[in-house]
């Protein structure tokens, strides 16, 4: 039994190491105007020294750019350089399934998070990596790459753009203009039918018909909420709702295709993480998904809830609030960003 029970606990530690988390944000000096980063208890990790940077990615690290030499490079949570004998010229939102898109020369190329260039610089337009695909383009030709750098040819001639994915589908634009979705073996999963779309978040994105009505689509393309809003954005996971326009009017949609109106606040935010910006008597706060005030209208600013977590400003400064509306993060920086988990 005491076996047992040391077997349990060892496992319980083993796995709260293994699976142990790191909250990161980027600060803005209010004495220097320099960004650095800081931890989700406010305490600055890498003191603010860059005009500009790139937040962490769950691979652990950041692009910082240096202006004066025009180039760019990666660091850790130590602030420590990314070894590499690639010249970075720019970097396409930081690493993602261990590879992240890097400008050298005149060209696009992939690194690994060794510093080695694990996919040539060869493209002239690449996006970022999204569980496991990336879209790049060499000339007029598109193509899918995986992460060992293996090519599937986008299906079709003249396509005119293609985006990055997400949930296995990218967007592309035709040669008629006309919107699709190209999945991550190159092929064709949605036809180039739509005026517009979005990209897919949790199971749908938004279309535009030709006559410029917005609804919502299933990876096959059929409709699961009919073309009838004016505008539209994204659907979040926690509250299960989407920010959509109809008639003049601003309310939320969740998968049923029921709307839901806010009437007391003078804007309507998207939601993410369960809650939605909102702004009451000059001040924003948030509400919840039945237009309840969770956290009360008292800040001159704010940003999207992420990972728990989301930056508002008091007195001019800026700091960080967890779902509660208490001060994680004190206000004390000129800016901070939002708060990224990493591994």
């Amino acid at each position: 039994m005491k076996t047992k029970t040391f077997f349990s606990l060892a496992f319980i530690l083993i796995t709260g190491i293994c699976f142990s988390q790191t909250y990161v944000t980027q600060i803005k000096s209010s004495d220097t105007k320099k960004w650095g980063y800081a931890n989700q208890k406010g305490e600055i990790i890498i003191a603010p020294q860059f005009e500009r940077c790139d937040e962490f990615t769950s691979d652990g690290w950041a692009a910082v750019y240096d202006k004066k030499n025009k180039s760019a490079y990666f660091i850790n949570l130590k602030g420590e350089k990314l070894n590499s004998a690639v010249g970075i010229a720019d970097v396409m939102d930081g690493f993602n399934s261990g590879l992240a898109a890097v400008k050298t020369g005149d060209k696009w190329g992939y690194l690994d998070t060794n510093g080695k260039l694990a996919i040539p610089a060869k493209y002239d337009e690449a996006t970022a990596f999204d569980a496991g695909y990336a879209i790049a383009k060499s000339g007029n030709k598109y193509v899918v790459l995986n992460a060992h750098g293996e090519e599937s040819s986008v299906e079709g001639s003249g396509i005119l753009d293609a985006k990055h994915f997400s949930e296995k589908l990218a967007p592309f634009r035709a040669s008629d203009k006309k919107f699709g979705f190209i999945n991550e073996r190159g092929k064709v999963a949605i036809p180039a039918k739509f005026q517009s779309v979005g990209y897919f978040k949790n199971g749908l994105a938004w279309a535009k018909e030709n006559d410029g009505k917005l609804g919502y689509i299933d990876p096959k393309g059929e409709w699961v909420i009919k073309p009838q809003f004016d505008a539209g954005r994204e659907f979040d996971s926690e509250s299960g709702l989407a920010r959509i326009k109809k008639d003049d009017k601003w309310g939320y949609v969740n998968h049923s295709g029921e709307i839901t109106y806010v009437n007391d606040t003078d804007v309507w935010g998207d939601f993410s993480g369960g809650l939605s910006e909102g702004k009451k008597g000059g001040k924003k706060g948030f509400y919840n998904g039945k237009g309840q005030w969770v956290i009360e209208p008292q800040f001159e600013g704010v940003r999207d809830f992420k990972n728990g977590f989301a930056a508002a400003k008091m007195n001019e400064l800026w700091g960080m609030i967890d779902k509660t509306g208490k001060w994680v993060i004190k206000p004390s920086f000129a800016g901070i960003k939002d708060m990224e988990r990493v591994r």
